[in-house]
């Protein structure tokens, strides 16, 4: 080995370190304000631990960009996909008349919400992009019931930290903190582009989380929980995506 190779080598130990030290430092500070995510393990902890920290620290208020109507993307959308099991085509079958959202947890009032319930409730329409961790993207837009609206009527309790939202498939679900649960943006989606939302795009009811990737938006919802903690749910990890090798927060 050259003196070259050799200090280049010393050197990028050095500055590998200093980022080492720099996210301890960044994770340390995370767990003071209480800013850890459920996935902080493993070996790309520390990078999620300061992602997210960062995220809430600086942006836990703003807004995911909104769009004219003239940039809504023209079909077909991007991943559409079939029903999901013979109980959800018998749902369907019946005009999804029966179709429910359950609501529990840190709730005073927990119940479970016909889509008529829901539909009456204030809705609010959002043009937003939708953008997938495989590189794909569209513009649409969403209509439905801001999530903290629903949270409010169900009474949810001051020691709530997280959402768990769980579709119709049990294998496929996710969670949000409470600064997206709470956030305007984050609706329970019942409409598309002046309509109602199809089957394909995760009708008749998805949760929509603007400011997160699109594996957020979870297809399908039929129930929320709401809790102080993740670790009972799954492998503790905040998602099914988090427990195949995905990140938990996937701020943009």
């Amino acid at each position: 080995m050259t003196d070259l190779s050799r200090r280049k080598l010393v050197k990028t130990g050095l500055a590998a370190t200093a980022g080492i030290a720099g996210l301890g430092a960044a994770a340390r500070a995370a767990q003071s304000f209480g800013l850890v995510p459920p996935d902080h393990g493993g070996i790309w902890g520390l990078g999620e631990t300061a992602t997210y920290a960062s995220q809430r620290l600086l942006t836990r208020h703003s807004l995911a960009r909104e769009f004219p109507r003239s940039r809504i993307s023209a079909r077909p959308l991007a991943n559409e996909m079939p029903p999901p099991s013979e109980a959800f085509t018998k749902l369907e079958a019946g005009g999804f008349a029966d179709w429910r959202l359950a609501v529990d947890g840190m709730v005073d009032r927990p119940g479970a919400f016909s889509l008529v319930q829901l539909k009456s409730y204030p809705s609010r329409s959002q043009i937003t992009q939708l953008a997938c961790e495989e590189g794909w993207s569209y513009i649409a837009e969403w209509i439905g019931v801001p999530l903290s609206h629903l949270l409010e009527v169900a009474g949810i309790r001051p020691e709530a930290r997280y959402v768990v939202y769980s579709s119709i498939d049990p294998t496929w679900w996710d969670s949000i903190d409470m600064a997206d649960a709470l956030h305007p943006q984050t609706l329970l989606v019942h409409g598309i582009n002046g309509g109602g939302l199809p089957v394909g795009n995760g009708g008749p009811l998805r949760m929509r989380v603007p400011r997160q990737l699109g594996y957020k938006s979870v297809k399908f919802i039929t129930r929320l929980t709401v809790t102080d903690s993740l670790k009972g749910f799954g492998k503790g990890l905040g998602s099914s995506a988090a427990e195949t090798g995905y990140a938990w927060y996937v701020g943009i």
